[in-house]
């Protein structure tokens, strides 16, 4: 799908995620066999452990690369966004999978104190730096597209991060077998490295499901926000009925503004959509303009909060 493109003028800057994306993809489908054979065969719990990564690292990649596809869909009548909200999702069930197996990791781990097995160390390291090298390699090609900000992207890099740590967990794994034979140093590895992947995996659920739930964006103070409007543009009298939300990590917003009847609607309405756009990155808001104050059950909310802000910022 991705050389199709290659010839074309100006390539989107969606194709070299694409293209990115589908390289790391077969590289890291292609070791988590390698790795998940190597760990059965060599009996260590720390190969499986990465080779657990390496999975939900294959599928975040699988996802990250049809997410690239949707969003290349233009928005039609009924999708109003495109399909821009299926990456999210596709991140949101990707953290969920990571969750998952390192539950199951930890609990094999535990099994292992108890029953210690035997681990084929020199194999087990052979694998293990080869997994090692793919994951440079991976994590090479996706950190050079991540400046896109594009959060499957970003989410690969960091699931092929964890990986990187994963290899090293089962590198010194093999290295302390190979020179003590003592093999609990495996599953106690394998428990590290399920850890980190954790981390990734809470991060990744956080932001998904807030965006999912319509969750304004972490960083956006709404409040101050209708404060600095109203400081700002002198004919504010007064904001409500606001409402931010994500699709595709692009915030959206709409807005009533209470304002004093200007001689130039339209440029009054600029000048409110361009300090939403310079001081909130918010290019896509939809203003309702108003010239008589706000009437109804939520604007005694919105001016009660409005006193309580006030009150509390002199």
């Amino acid at each position: 799908m991705a050389h199709s493109h290659s010839h074309s003028p100006s390539p989107q800057p969606g194709d070299g995620n694409g293209r990115r994306l589908l390289l790391a993809f077969l590289i890291t489908a292609g070791f988590m066999v390698v790795e998940a054979i190597g760990g059965l065969i060599s009996g260590s719990l720390a190969l499986l452990a990465d080779a657990g990564h390496m999975l939900t690292d294959t599928a975040a990649l699988m996802f990250a690369l049809l997410a690239v596809q949707f969003a290349k869909r233009p928005p039609n009548s009924r999708h109003t966004f495109g399909w821009l909200r299926l990456t999210t999702l596709a991140a949101f069930v990707n953290a969920i999978a990571l969750v998952l197996i390192t539950v199951w990791i930890v609990w094999e781990a535990f099994q292992r104190f108890n029953h210690p097995q035997p681990v084929a160390g020199g194999m087990m390291m052979t694998i293990a730096v080869a997994g090692l090298l793919a994951n440079i390699l991976s994590f090479w090609i996706l950190h050079r597209g991540s400046e896109e900000k594009n959060l499957n992207v970003r989410a690969a890099a960091l699931h092929v991060m964890g990986d990187l740590l994963g290899s090293v967990g089962a590198i010194v794994a093999a290295i302390v077998i190979l020179t003590t034979g003592w093999t609990p140093i495996d599953p106690i590895l394998s428990v590290v490295v399920s850890c980190l992947v954790l981390r990734s995996a809470w991060r990744l659920l956080k932001e998904s499901v807030n965006e999912l739930l319509e969750g304004a964006p972490g960083s956006l103070d709404i409040s101050a926000l209708k404060r600095g409007l109203r400081r700002e543009i002198p004919e504010v009298r007064d904001v409500h009925h606001v409402h931010v939300w994500l699709v595709g990590e692009k915030p959206i917003m709409t807005l009533h503004v209470h304002v004093i009847p200007p001689h130039d609607h339209d440029a009054l309405l600029g000048r409110i959509q361009h300090y939403l756009e310079h001081h909130y990155q918010i290019a896509h808001a939809t203003i309702q303009m108003e010239y008589q104050p706000c009437s109804g059950p939520e604007c005694h909310l919105n001016e009660a909060q409005a006193a309580h802000d006030h009150h509390h910022h002199h």
